[in-house]
């Protein structure tokens, strides 16, 4: 492999070739510690056109490329797998604003710029982009494209794909396929942009992208509620929908674990008697009036029964400080110790259903394990986490509930993706038909499986 990592360094210059191990080891071990690879090498191009280069020596040479934006995944799937000669390519390098257009709102990023920089710019220029999670500190656009991430704004705004205009992406040859039009409508064949967003970069490696935004919201509004059960929180949410839907921007789901992991852990006890379940709802609006609908809405609510205690924030101070409730939950969780992602989704009106089924599934497998529920109510994605469990139960954990998601007609990952935590449990309930389908796409853009293999793709 020393012919190849020379052809690289003639390619990219000294900066784009990393083969000390100190200096590769973080882009080898995923976030939560749980995936380590291997790599001969991390290659951190400067430009689409060093990209396309750096795969077309990879492909002469039989190396097989690992794309990587921030390492923020949950699945494993920016981490090298298997024992066959591979290099991870980080986009870290390429974070540059090329436009932003504020009347045709659009914006046109390089995949390495960091998700929260992409909010930044487009907020100082008025607009907004409304992908929000809580890594998005690191996670980058090529990244949430590669992943089509979703957050906690999805039932106002889609997922990413639905915010993705167009794209530049290098094939496995090294090709380019440069899509960057600031176009909201084009109907001129197939949409092959969409074949790349949340494949996982086993298709081709995002570059740059084009990003719709949207009108900056001059008026928020915060509420967190308790109610009793989730048969009121579902009721809470058609109540919600009546009265402001077009204003709704979130409705989060926290169970009283995972409330009580955040006070315990992190430190932030909530202002609200959280005996039962907790919603965090938020609405914003470019006109006035939130306040007064908001108002008229919590006082229906208490009025209706569906609410047992609650807040609302009257400051942005206020407001995300009962956001951060919500968003520690992931590091309350990763403090108390090792815990089993589940990142299914249902139907909306089978989420009762669900979480019944999960907890008594859980208590029948390991009755020492302790579930963390959380989730997003107006997309029907919930993370059923499980903590405490004994090691050796922790796969028949993972099979029970994903057979529980899917009796329910929903999915085994609702935003965090198939990676290689999910692929074999994916390949197990997955019609033949659907596999089939994504291994002749496979076939056809990566004849030899030199893009992020193990991935994403069912194995053959």
């Amino acid at each position: 492999m020393q012919e190849c990592l020379a052809a690289l360094r003639d390619g990219l210059g000294a900066a784009g070739v990393a083969t000390d191990p100190q200096a590769m080891e973080p882009y080898l071990t995923d976030w939560r510690r749980a995936f380590h690879g291997q790599a001969m090498a991390v290659l951190l191009p400067g430009s689409t056109e060093e990209v396309a280069e750096a795969i077309q020596i990879c492909a002469r040479h039989g190396v097989g490329v690992v794309p990587q934006g921030g390492n923020t995944g949950l699945a494993g799937g920016a981490t090298p797998a298997g024992p066959a000669p591979q290099v991870v390519l980080s986009l870290a390098r390429m974070q540059r604003l090329r436009k932003i257009d504020p009347i045709g709102l659009t914006m046109e990023v390089e995949a390495g710029m960091p998700l929260v920089t992409a909010r930044r710019i487009a907020a100082e220029a008025g607009r907004a982009f409304p992908v929000s999670i809580a890594s998005e500190g690191t996670a980058t656009v090529g990244g949430i494209i590669a992943t089509n991430a979703g957050g906690v704004n999805v039932l106002r705004y889609g997922m990413a794909r639905d915010l993705v205009l167009g794209l530049d992406v290098v094939l496995a040859d090294g090709a380019r396929l440069n899509g960057l039009r600031h176009l909201r409508k084009n109907n001129a064949g197939v949409d092959w942009k969409q074949l790349f967003i949340g494949s996982e970069g086993a298709f081709g490696v995002v570059t740059a992208a084009v990003l719709r935004l949207v009108p900056a919201l001059r008026h928020r509004r915060v509420a967190l509620l308790t109610l009793a059960d989730l048969e009121a929180v579902l009721d809470l949410f058609g109540h919600v929908t009546e009265c402001c839907g077009e204003a709704l921007t979130a409705f989060e789901l926290i169970s009283p674990q995972a409330m009580e992991l955040v006070a315990r852990h992190m430190g932030r006890a909530a202002p609200v008697q959280a005996t039962g379940w907790t919603v965090l709802v938020e609405f914003g609006s470019s006109l006035p009036g939130l306040d007064s609908a908001l108002d008229e809405l919590v006082e229906g609510a208490f009025k209706r029964g569906l609410v047992q205690d609650g807040t609302l924030a009257n400051s942005e101070r206020q407001a995300a400080e009962l956001w951060s409730l919500r968003e520690n939950i992931t590091m309350a969780e990763a403090v108390a110790g090792p815990s089993l992602k589940h990142d299914i989704s249902v139907p909306i009106s089978s989420l009762p259903q669900f979480v019944a089924g999960f907890e008594s599934t859980l208590r029948s497998i390991d009755p020492e394990a302790r579930p963390n529920l959380f989730g997003h109510v107006g997309d029907g994605n919930l993370h059923a986490n499980v903590i405490g469990y004994a090691p050796d139960k922790a796969a028949q954990i993972a099979r029970a509930i994903h057979d529980l998601a899917w009796g329910f007609g929903g999915s085994i990952t609702a935003e965090h993706g198939l990676g290689q935590y999910r692929l074999s449990e994916f390949e197990r309930l997955a019609p033949p038909e659907e596999q089939a389908i994504l291994r002749r796409l496979k076939t056809a853009l990566d004849p030899l499986g030199r893009l992020n293999p193990g991935k994403a793709i069912p194995r053959q």
